[in-house]
């Protein structure tokens, strides 16, 4: 549909590793002798979920490929610029990307390092294309809270300077929400802003502990609330946007099939729902196909669509000034396209 190719769009939830674009990955990996998968074809089948795909542990595993290539300052400064030159293409206008700074250091790139040749690559595709985007430091479950600690510690002093929020991650089956609280505490205390994946699988506890116990203001996924009335409820009173993801749920069987998907039900109990891509490569996604898929499969209409994204701004991670910025610059857009 060319009216959702022209939509001026907000992305909230992109991970920067699972959004590597697959020539790049490819001609990478060949050139550090990491894969010697000879058909980029055959490559893509590697590093791209398809849909008998089992589960969100299933999903994860395809990260292995791009993370072995983001251990150098250069390569994760191009692999960012490139995200934002592909998401400029399709009209995005603001973006925030998160990654876990950690993964990045396995060959020897310091916190800083990692960071820097992120934001570099961001204000670099920002001066040439327009786009703009802010950074959210990803803490992982799996790891100690200490680990959690460093992240939010080291990453303070880029807060205002690219750096919007902090996040975790990660398997939340086996790690629950309140390993990571001191941490989330000192992220509080510090001025972060603070997202948290909960409620990706079923479980949906995770849901109001990541609000009471971590500070979240958007929850990642969340679809588990769908379960529990009084988790919908205590999003609603707090106002607490959902970032949800919508093809990479289905990918991951967090829910059965798209009739499944709670949108519509978020939606009509009051919630602040947000659409996402969650991991452009790995999902094989864009939002142009988030928003396709809605219309098609759950009726939505292009009003609707035109509603998840002014959700969007709202939950942006962003001064009120910048703000209202990006409201006129996408609302001027839709005003062009006779959508408001």
């Amino acid at each position: 549909m060319d009216v959702l190719k022209l939509l001026p769009k907000t992305e909230l939830h992109c991970h920067l590793d699972g959004s590597v674009r697959p020539k790049t990955m490819y001609e990478l990996l060949l050139k550090e002798g990491i894969i010697e998968v000879n058909d980029f074809r055959e490559f893509e089948e590697l590093v791209m979920v398809k849909d008998d795909c089992k589960s969100l542990i299933e999903y994860l595993k395809k990260f292995q490929y791009p993370l072995s290539i983001m251990q150098k300052k250069e390569n994760m400064e191009r692999i960012t610029y490139e995200l934002l030159e592909d998401l400029n293409a399709q009209n995005v206008k603001y973006v925030e990307i998160r990654f876990a700074p950690y993964l990045h250091t396995k060959e020897g790139l310091s916190f800083e390092e990692v960071v820097e040749s992120v934001l570099v690559g961001m204000e670099r595709a920002k001066k040439d294309f327009g786009i703009w985007s802010n950074a959210v430091l990803i803490c992982m479950r799996n790891e100690r809270v200490e680990e959690s600690i460093k992240v939010i510690k080291n990453g303070a002093k880029y807060i205002g300077k690219g750096v919007v929020a902090v996040d975790l991650a990660g398997n939340e089956q086996d790690f629950p929400p309140e390993i990571h609280q001191k941490a989330f505490n000192l992220a509080y205390d510090m001025g972060y802003n603070i997202t948290i994946h909960a409620g990706e699988t079923g479980i949906a506890e995770n849901i109001p502990k990541s609000i009471e116990l971590l500070h979240a203001q958007r929850i990642g996924h969340g679809i588990a609330a769908a379960k529990d009335p009084k988790v919908m409820e205590l999003l609603k009173e707090k106002n607490i946007f959902l970032e949800m993801c919508p093809i990479s749920n289905l990918q991951t069987k967090s829910v059965k099939s798209i009739e499944d998907y709670p949108i519509r039900k978020f939606l009509a109990k009051g919630l602040k729902v947000t659409v996402n891509t969650d991991n452009i490569t790995v999902s094989n996604t864009s939002l142009e196909r988030e928003y396709q898929l809605l219309m098609e499969k759950l009726d939505f209409t292009i009003e609707e669509v035109v509603g998840l994204i002014q959700n969007s701004i709202d939950a942006a991670f962003i001064k009120d000034n910048e703000r209202d910025i990006l409201r006129k610059k996408v609302d001027e857009e839709l005003r062009n396209m006779e959508l408001i």
